[in-house]
């Protein structure tokens, strides 16, 4: 924690005083953040459950007539979802809390432009356990950098709130079983807020895989294949602290985007769980090529840093029932995006990106089709409900929206979440165990089982 406190305190400094500074200090590299690789021979032994604590799985939440919000975390991607939650019925925006003052103003005029009462503030270092602390809140959510989403999230926990996070949940093995115990410790929910999973695209594959339209699942391709390089070498926002992450491990660095949806498809803690993992890297090329034709000045401190993010990472995932999924990342290289979004049954398959669908005895033999007569048929509800106000008000094509309703309609409703802490967990591992099984020459990890056995209900 120390590091990670003399990080953010240089780039408070570095606010004040310009963006050269900001690039320095934020970048200050940090010790690889994934456990010791030699210690990581068993990652699969489950830690005893604590004392006094109970399963969170199937749990529901208690109604809430009005959900009261509390947002760590105000930058671009905070105010993104904040713009979501004050479209939705029934949300109060209780208190905002950022190191950047202008940031956090923002984010409060956003909450009174929309009507509501402005919301307290925090700011400081850790203002965030003054937030989780008031008794008037239900949800904090966090969209700090990577390294800061244990900290408050296991803060929130600790103050008796449910809690959500901007993915991955945590970087490491230990992170993510300190949050399981946590969550079971205090009862209260902790989950990766996915909007992947909320796609338009991927709820209707959800409902066509479980009508039984694509037979009996065997393989799924997950990704998130995203070319960055601008973004991270930026002076600003993400480019202060996540190009960081590119001089600290080699593995997949945000596996949730692409294997949340596919383990939806698949049942992953309903029946199936995710057992073993392989992967390999290519080398590093792309940020320091991007680095050589876009930073002539060789004082700059970006000069000073060395990336060993390979440009793709490939990992292969076994299931207790014998599936695979193929899952990627790539945020280095000149390519179109993707998720992939791919999954193949006893009777059909869909591919996205673009999206087609192949259904045998339907249309005609070995070639793909369209996929909008199934749009007929299987789109989701929540999109035939609210698709036209998300498409308005969310971004990425309105998941965000649909994500965030959600949330809020299974408080205020008390239903169990879609998304637990043992989902959470699980999509995040791969960040830690692709660095593994790279580092060991592409050896086989097991996955931990997060719920400790009753993935089987």
């Amino acid at each position: 924690m120390t590091d990670s406190l003399n990080r953010r305190d240089l780039l408070k400094q570095a606010v004040a005083t310009g963006a050269g500074l900001a690039a320095a200090a934020a970048l200050t590299p940090l010790p690889a953040t994934a456990e010791s690789i030699d210690a990581a021979a068993f990652p699969a032994a489950e830690p005893p459950r604590p004392a006094m604590a109970k399963s969170m799985k199937g749990v529901p939440f208690a109604r809430h007539e009005v959900v009261r919000f509390g947002i760590v975390g105000t930058g671009l991607r905070g105010r993104s979802v904040l713009s979501e939650l004050l479209a939705i019925e029934g949300v109060r925006i209780v208190a905002v809390a950022d190191v950047v003052p202008d940031k956090m103003a923002r984010a409060v005029k956003q909450c009174t432009d929309a009507g509501q009462a402005a919301p307290a503030t925090y700011s400081g270092e850790r203002g965030f356990e003054q937030l989780v602390a008031r008794d008037d809140i239900d949800f904090v959510y966090t969209a700090t950098p990577w390294e800061w989403h244990v900290p408050v999230l296991l803060a929130a926990l600790r103050a008796g709130k449910h809690c959500g996070a901007e993915c991955p949940v945590g970087t490491t093995l230990k992170e993510l079983w300190d949050l399981v115990d946590a969550s079971e410790r205090h009862q209260r929910h902790c989950m990766q807020l996915e909007n992947c999973n909320y796609g338009y695209n991927e709820m209707m594959v959800n409902r066509l895989v479980h009508d039984g339209v694509l037979g009996e699942v065997q393989h799924g391709a997950a990704a998130y294949i995203h070319d960055l390089r601008t973004i991270l070498f930026e002076d600003r926002d993400e480019g202060l602290w996540r190009r960081a992450w590119h001089t600290r491990m080699n593995g997949n660095l945000y596996p949730t985007h692409g294997l949340g949806p596919v383990a939806w498809y698949m049942d992953i803690h309903k029946g199936d769980r995710m057992t073993t993992l392989v992967s390999m890297s290519t080398e590093e090329r792309g940020l320091s090529l991007h680095r050589e034709a876009t930073v002539p000045d060789r004082a700059d401190p970006k000069w000073r840093e060395r990336y060993v993010t390979g440009d793709l990472n490939t990992s292969l995932i076994r299931t207790e029932k014998g599936r695979m999924i193929h899952l990627q990342h790539d945020v280095s290289s000149p390519r179109p995006y993707s998720r992939l979004n791919y999954v193949a049954g006893t009777k059909g398959v869909f591919e996205d990106y673009p999206p087609r669908i192949y259904v045998e005895g339907k249309g005609p033999s070995h070639r793909w089709a369209g996929i909008d007569e199934w749009k007929k048929s299987h789109e989701h509800p929540l999109w035939t409900r609210v698709g036209e106000l998300a498409r308005k008000k969310g971004g990425h094509g309105g998941m965000d929206f649909i994500m965030a309703y959600r949330l809020v309609e299974t408080m205020r409703e008390g239903q169990v979440p879609d998304i637990d802490v043992y989902d959470s967990a699980a999509w995040s591992a791969p960040m830690p165990l692709s660095q593994m099984s790279v580092a060991k020459g592409s050896a086989p990890m097991r996955f931990p089982d997060f719920t400790r056995g009753n993935w089987k209900a």
